[in-house]
């Protein structure tokens, strides 16, 4: 038996914050799907956001999170993350992190989308995400024991219910199981589903499928932002383009140079994300390419030097000052029900970072929150546990409770493709029906599971990406109104009634049965 004391699934930046922050004293697994570094926090541009400035504070921060979540938002959260964001900055900061800085050496604070305030911290330039994660990574203890190449496809659960590790494929493709006093999941969202995305390849959903299927309650699966700006090449979508490139002053044109958000939000060009996503993909229905303007940035290879290169390695003509873009999907605001420390609805089961809802992010998250929110709760979960050392747990494993795997398997690409037209950036009952339906013919009723034979990594993958496309599409169908970046064009306006009501979704598992049902956002704290 390989046995822990916390055991977590995912390698991004709450998952190395939470280990760094754990007493010396706990032996900490953490399980990694591909490589250590192959997260969306490795390949973060933007930055993360703290009042820090004279003219900025902390009701400022808040607002703007609001009114970007359009005030779908546990507001408890939003306060909470956004007084602690500039604290999380200097901790790092005085530690060695590497943030830039001005000349005078004060933090230098960058401007993007929907912000009032410049507020963005920045390392390596447009290489935040790399910065933080490189010096976490060199921070972890002896007590700390990194996994590579371990797919978890179940979480254990004892004889009380509660959660007790977890049991997949090693490297070598052999069954292997984890049991531990706390298991965590932080392994990300899930923006691969989509044929176009920022999200790393490994970012599939499955920590979100994990605990759907042992039971934990799962909120708000229907907001998925999509970023406006991904490097188009060739019909395909290659890389993210920051939202730090428009602070600096790129502007969004169309090919005759015509600006296309002037007129459409008093933030022009740095109006909140769904908004800007939703203006250009009306002109790319309608044919039309749609660029970057990148002129008005200074000094723009130094400044952007990842994004630089991704456009050299992609024949991007620099010098044309031109970058063609398009939305893709960029980070879920939705996921497995947490407080702000990371508890879910099964006890010594947490989750932390996009993997998690907390209610922070609202219904469209504000622009360089989401690295914030990792390190808010992986702090705050580490906290939780030195606290709570001489938790006893019971190892008698309940068995047999749920089959694992669909009867059928789609080919990923059209999973991904079907998702991106039918329950994309713009939504109707027509094509929310028609999806679930495509998914429902592959032998899923109620996403009641079946076993057939023993699968591959990549085939549990699949089922967990259909998993999850299923939650996304079921939520999305049900919210009959349009909110952040959830956008129906069969209801295009936000209804009053719809505001702070979760979709919540839950599998029973002793009866196999799923449940829909409204929550209000007041009663995401469980214990």
């Amino acid at each position: 038996m390989l046995k822990s004391d916390v055991l977590i699934i995912g390698s991004g930046m709450a998952s190395l914050q939470l280990a760094k922050l754990l007493s010396r004293d706990l032996h900490v697994i953490i399980l990694t799907k591909s490589k250590q570094n192959d997260s969306n926090s490795y390949l973060a541009q933007g930055g993360i956001a703290a009042s820090i400035s004279p003219q900025d504070n902390d009701d400022k921060h808040a607002l703007d999170t609001l009114e970007a979540g359009r005030f779908h938002n546990n507001k408890q959260a939003v306060e909470e993350m956004t007084k602690h964001a500039a604290v999380l900055i200097y901790e790092l900061a005085n530690n060695g992190c590497l943030f830039d800085r001005n000349k005078d050496g004060r933090l230098l604070l960058g401007m993007e989308g929907a912000h009032s305030e410049s507020r963005i911290v920045h390392g390596g330039g447009d290489a935040t995400g790399k910065t933080v994660v490189e010096f976490l990574s060199k921070q972890l203890t002896d007590n700390i024991t990194i996994v590579e190449d371990f797919f978890v496809d179940e979480l254990l659960l004892n004889d009380k219910n509660e959660c007790i590790g977890a049991k997949g494929l090693n490297a070598q493709n052999e069954k292997e199981a984890y049991f531990a006093t706390h298991t965590v999941i932080a392994a990300g969202g899930c923006g691969q589903i989509y044929e176009y995305t920022s999200s790393a390849e490994t970012v599939t959903g499955d920590g979100i499928a994990l605990a759907y299927l042992a039971g934990a309650k799962v909120y708000d699966m229907e907001f998925m932002q999509f970023h406006p700006t991904l490097l188009s090449v060739g019909g395909k979508t290659v890389g993210l383009v920051s939202e730090a490139v428009r602070g600096e002053g790129a502007v969004l044109i169309t090919e005759a140079g015509e600006r296309i958000m002037k007129h459409i939000h008093p933030y022009e060009d740095l109006a909140p994300r769904h908004i800007v996503s939703q203006t250009i993909y009306s002109y790319l229905k309608k044919g039309e390419k749609i660029y970057l303007d990148s002129s008005p940035v200074e000094n723009f290879e130094k400044r952007f030097p990842s994004i630089t290169k991704m456009c050299k390695d992609h024949q991007i003509n620099l010098a044309e000052k031109k970058l063609p873009v398009a939305p893709g999907s960029h980070f879920l605001m939705g996921g497995i029900a947490a407080s702000l420390d990371g508890r879910t609805s099964i006890k010594g089961l947490y989750a932390i970072g996009e993997s998690a809802c907390t209610g922070f992010h609202g219904a469209n998250r504000l622009a360089s929150n989401s690295l914030l929110e990792g390190l808010y709760m992986g702090k705050e979960l580490a906290n939780l546990i030195n606290r709570n050392k001489e938790t006893k747990r019971s190892w008698r494993i309940k068995e047999g409770v749920l089959p694992s795997m669909p009867i059928y398997l789609p080919e990923k690409r059209e999973l991904k493709r079907k998702m991106m037209e039918h329950v994309g950036i713009v939504r109707n009952e027509a094509s929310l029906v028609n999806q679930l339906e495509w998914i429902k013919s592959f032998g899923i009723k109620d996403y009641r599971m079946v076993q057939k034979g023993n699968y591959s990594k990549q085939e549990k993958e699949t089922a967990f990406m259909l998993l999850v496309s299923w939650l996304i599409t079921k939520s999305a169908l049900e919210r009959t109104e349009s909110r952040g970046g959830h956008f129906r064009k069969d209801y295009p306006f936000e209804q009053t009634e719809w505001q702070n009501r979760l979709i919540m979704q839950q599998l029973e598992r002793n009866e196999q049965n799923e449940q829909v049902k409204t929550q209000k956002t007041a009663g995401i704290l469980f214990y």
